[in-house]
């Protein structure tokens, strides 16, 4: 197979993960890096040994000589670095959350389609290996028919040390992490129908919301609560598992704290260690969600490569993006949000 190269726009925290993992994928390299900060590209250039470094997007794509290209800025910077992927006929990963509106969402997918762009979303929990566990019991029909489940991260660990951005915003903990649980409870239980949430602000050194607990109903008659937060202190710190609880007409799954996962059906119960690999570039306990970088981007590679949409596609995220708005709706008006009417 032909090597795919890439180029990296964004050369933040979060992208030094993405280089390591590119580095690991099998049929892809990164063949150029864009910052507008010349310190961070030189920093990462050196570190991966990148000599191509642009601090001007738009004369990236000018130059060109790459397959496509990996946005990893914040998400104020996403339309128009789309907009000019689409432009130049490059296929674009862009990573999360998509975009600041579900408008704005819709017309970078929209500018994809219509340039015959693959357009793939940076939404990497769902590549986790204990998550990807879950979904194979109950593929296999561990449980029958799954009626009920809850999907939680409750964490009191300090993000903002690392990211200090996430401090200052209207919005944060439906935005930066909910999108994410958001997107593994539609990954297990299927596209939802309706939503109602509520939010709360317990840290008082931060602008938006770093609680939030939401009920969805699922197009197949299934209930969940999808919870999370940053201000939960506990014996032992989970950060950064997301932890799951299902049950099904014939039994039930619970991916609970260090990654055990158990499944309980007439017969017993079968217990699991559901452990992500500690890839050579990784640390713990982040290790989890870089493993599902190297995941992600080795699928985007594979489908790229074949021709075929990946699975957290611009398309399909859509029905992610709009339950995320759909939250802050509903937490702001008390209202259950109808889903379908906000795609439509």
């Amino acid at each position: 197979m032909t090597e795919l190269k890439g180029a990296l726009i964004g050369c933040g925290f979060f992208a030094v993960n993405q280089m390591h993992a590119w580095n690991d994928v099998k049929g892809a390299r990164i063949a150029a890096i864009c910052d507008r900060d010349p310190e961070r590209l030189k920093i990462v250039g050196e570190q991966f040994g990148i000599t191509r470094r642009y601090c001007d997007a738009s004369q990236l794509f000018a130059d060109g000589g790459f397959d496509f290209v990996d946005i990893a800025t914040t998400v104020q910077s996403h339309h128009p670095l789309v907009e000019m992927a689409a432009r130049h006929k490059v296929p674009v990963i862009c990573q999360k959350p998509f975009a600041t509106t579900l408008a704005d969402a819709k017309a970078m997918v929209k500018a994809c389609r219509d340039a015959g762009v693959p357009l793939m979303v940076h939404e990497n929990f769902r590549w986790q290996t204990p998550i990807q566990a879950v979904r194979r019991a109950l593929d296999a029909g561990a449980i029958g028919e799954p009626f009920w489940g809850r999907f939680s991260f409750r964490s009191g660990y300090d993000v903002f040390s690392g990211q200090p951005y996430l401090a200052e915003g209207e919005r944060f903990i439906i935005e930066d992490l909910g999108i994410h649980t958001l997107d593994i409870a539609r990954f297990i239980l299927g596209d939802v129908a309706a939503l109602t949430a509520r939010t709360r602000r317990v840290n008082p050194k931060i602008r938006g919301e770093d609680v939030a607990t939401i009920l969805l109903d699922h197009q197949s008659g299934a209930t969940s609560v999808v919870d999370v937060s940053y201000a939960t202190r506990l014996a032992t710190e989970p950060f950064p598992e997301t932890l799951i609880e299902l049950d099904g007409s014939h039994g039930t799954i619970r991916l609970s704290q260090g990654y055990r996962l158990e499944v309980t059906d007439v017969k017993g119960t079968k217990v699991t260690d559901v452990s992500p690999r500690l890839l050579s570039w990784a640390s713990r306990p982040w290790h989890n969600i870089q493993e599902s970088v190297f995941a992600i981007q080795q699928h985007w590679t594979d489908r790229l490569a074949a021709g075929e949409a990946p699975s957290t596609s611009g398309a399909d995220n859509l029905k992610t993006f709009a339950l995320v708005e759909a939250a802050y709706d509903s937490a702001a008006t008390g209202k259950t949000i109808d889903i379908g009417a906000m795609l439509r």
